[in-house]
């Protein structure tokens, strides 16, 4: 009998079949949003850089080059969309007999694309804000990353990094919510905030943040540019995935 227990213990799992064509049908069902996933985002960079483009024309900027931070806005619904996708795309989808696992390997790959899709976007902007000084008024809007880095591949990875993790932050936030509710994702905030505010006081009273500034100068810009949003990318979708594997709506 303890045998035949370790045994079935130790099989692997198998993928359930017609498990691809249900990540599909998750798939479908984000897009439904699409509003959220692309529309309302373009609405408002386009209308925030109408508002900024018209304020540098006329102030009449003289070559003095000025950053509007209105490209944030992305990032804002990017937020926003996950955040839904979890407290009611969820939901829905395990009634349609998809497997917590399907919900989330299809809504990591939308996050892949959707960053993809942006970061290649937001890049070209600011290849041609770059060419033509700024739009002609020397306003920078687009071209956040060429302030970090002259390396082109690496200025798109900054943009694509960034926005997989604000993605897989909202994910990681919307399963703690849908297994502890409010409670647990306060809990959450609040330790997040404890370990950082931890944190500075260490560093602060060992005297080290001169330390931490050279780290980030001098270490290669693909560390600090890339990877450790990569990084927290992981950490956030482990944490994702573990808050939503008993996750019940």
């Amino acid at each position: 009998m303890s045998t035949q227990t370790a045994t079935t213990t130790m099989t692997p799992p198998r993928t359930e079949p017609g498990s691809d064509s249900r990540i599909g049908a998750v798939l479908r069902v984000h897009t439904v949003a699409w509003p959220l996933l692309i529309a309302w985002p373009v609405a408002i960079l386009s209308s925030s850089f109408l508002i900024s483009y018209t304020i540098y024309f006329l102030v009449d900027n003289d070559q003095e080059e000025g950053f509007t931070g209105s490209v944030f806005s992305v990032y804002g619904f990017v937020l926003a969309f996950y955040l839904q996708a979890m407290a009611q795309t969820f939901p829905f989808t395990l009634g349609m007999s998809v497997t917590r696992r399907e919900f989330f390997s299809a809504t990591a790959l939308l996050a892949l694309a959707q960053s993809a899709v942006f970061a290649a976007a937001l890049y070209l902007l600011s290849v041609v804000e770059a060419a033509t000084d700024g739009w002609g008024v020397w306003m920078r809007m687009f071209g956040l990353a060429d302030y970090l880095t002259d390396n082109p591949l690496l200025q798109f990875l900054t943009i694509f990094s960034t926005l997989l993790l604000t993605t897989a932050i909202a994910i990681a936030a919307g399963a703690i919510y849908q297994r502890w509710r409010a409670t647990g994702l306060l809990a959450a905030g609040v330790g997040v905030l404890g370990l950082g505010g931890i944190a500075a006081i260490l560093i602060t009273w060992a005297r080290w943040w001169p330390a931490v500034g050279d780290w980030f100068a001098d270490s290669p810009r693909a560390l600090p540019l890339v990877a450790l949003p990569l990084t927290g990318t992981a950490i956030a979708m482990a944490v994702a995935w573990l808050a939503l594997r008993r996750a019940t709506p």
